[in-house]
């Protein structure tokens, strides 16, 4: 490590450290050293402001902001550097130790290309100054990837249909996902407008399970909702098929709590006004802005399996919400991998499950086998490559139950 402004001009910088004081910051020391050697410096909050504007900074190619809890109270300062560099195309890694989601938002907000938390994960730093450098070095994508153009003024008030996996492997994205493209197909003269909207922002899989890419502009939209309109909306949506459009969840890990429940309700507002049907793949995680989803949907999955995790998750979800006075009727429990018709002791379990939690299993999916998971490896709705899949069959029954429901309420309207 050195000091920015005594670094040798034949040993020109290409990164500084930005901190209060780096030492709080050891693990980012040996990191720096051990992907860039004696090519970066160190500067202190002040000096970074005074730097930028110096010959040697030309080199720069990115900064590691480093801050803790006790930087919180210089987020203006903290947002003018981050600023002042990219202004002068130079990338940030923000490094950040205990601090608020709130605090993240406002400096990803500012222009901050990437986030490592404090402690550094192993060689995430090296990992994350690879991605910057695979940035510059993309190739812009053609206009043609996404046409979709949605008219300004609409004023549709479309289904909100949402599914919550209550444990991992429910197959709460394989029925979002399925249902969605369900929907898309119902009518083939009067084809029903579907948008699917990923809201697992870390774990989320409906770009693999439909083979569409990850953008960086859905984060761009999403921490920006307060300027979105239907041109930014449709710009983050990819189509699948030219039938069903699909909001991905973002190409890199976000938090959770970054976005706020007003954030999530105008993604929501603006999904339903201009179109039929959306549907929403929770994460399993409850956040701040679950309460905003669940008041807003008009029929809400909970997937499950014949299972003590599930039985243990679903008991929890129940009392969370009852405790809180929220909508809990709204829950549609399904119950993924039913037993079969046949299997009596199944039916029984399925039973007594049901009872001994107090809930209505409302939808039994059958085992859709192997060719489920080989759907979902090679990006394909059930529909496409497995038409005659009992679990496909069983979708397509909900959809069509959902499609009539909702146009004997409109001509009940």
């Amino acid at each position: 490590m050195s000091s920015a402004a005594q670094q040798p001009e034949n040993n020109p910088i290409v990164a500084c450290t930005v901190s209060r004081d780096v030492q709080n910051f050891d693990l980012l020391i040996e990191d720096m050293e051990a992907a860039l050697g004696e090519n970066w410096g160190d500067l202190g909050f002040a000096e970074a402001l005074a730097f930028f504007g110096q010959p040697e900074a030309e080199s720069l190619e990115f900064i590691a902001l480093a801050i803790d809890n006790e930087d919180e109270e210089n987020l203006i300062l903290m947002g003018e550097i981050i600023t002042q560099a990219k202004s002068r195309d130079i990338q940030v890694i923000l490094i950040a130790e205990d601090v608020t989601p709130a605090a993240l938002h406002k400096l990803l907000r500012k222009g901050a290309d990437e986030f490592v938390p404090y402690p550094l994960p192993e060689n995430e730093l090296q990992t994350a100054i690879d991605r910057l450098k695979k940035v510059e070095e993309k190739v812009p994508e053609p206009e043609t990837t996404n046409k979709i153009q949605l008219q300004s003024g609409s004023a549709r008030e479309g289904a909100l249909i949402v599914v919550h996996g209550l444990a991992g492997g429910s197959g709460a994205t394989t029925l979002a996902v399925n249902l969605a493209w369900e929907l898309a197909l119902m009518d083939k003269e009067d084809q029903s407008s579907v948008c699917l909207i990923d809201l697992d922002f870390q774990h989320g899989s409906v770009s693999t399970y439909l083979d569409l890419p990850r953008r960086e502009i859905v984060y761009e939209m999403l921490s920006e909702t307060e300027s979105m309109d239907e041109d930014i909306f449709s710009q983050a949506l990819l189509s699948y098929e030219g039938k069903l459009q699909v909001l991905t969840a973002p190409n890199d890990m976000i938090p959770l709590d970054l976005l706020t429940p007003e954030d999530i309700q105008r993604v929501i507002d603006m999904a339903r006004s201009h179109f039929d049907y959306v549907v929403i793949d929770m994460p399993k995680t409850l956040v701040m802005w679950s309460e905003t989803v669940l008041q807003a949907a008009h029929v809400y999955f909970a997937t499950m399996e014949l299972d003590m995790r599930s039985a243990q998750n679903a008991l929890r979800m129940k009392r969370a919400l009852q405790g809180e006075d929220l909508p809990f009727n709204k829950l549609r429990f399904a119950l993924n991998r039913a037993p079969k018709f046949t299997d009596l002791s199944g039916k029984s379990r399925v039973k007594r499950m049901a009872e001994s939690l107090g809930i209505t299993i409302d939808l039994q999916l059958p085992d859709g086998g192997k060719q489920v998971v080989q759907c979902g490896d090679h990006g394909m709705p059930l529909a496409t490559s497995a038409a005659k899949n009992p679990l496909r069959k069983e979708i397509a029954k909900l959809a069509r139950s959902l499609h009539d429901l909702g146009q004997s309420d409109a001509e009940a309207a």
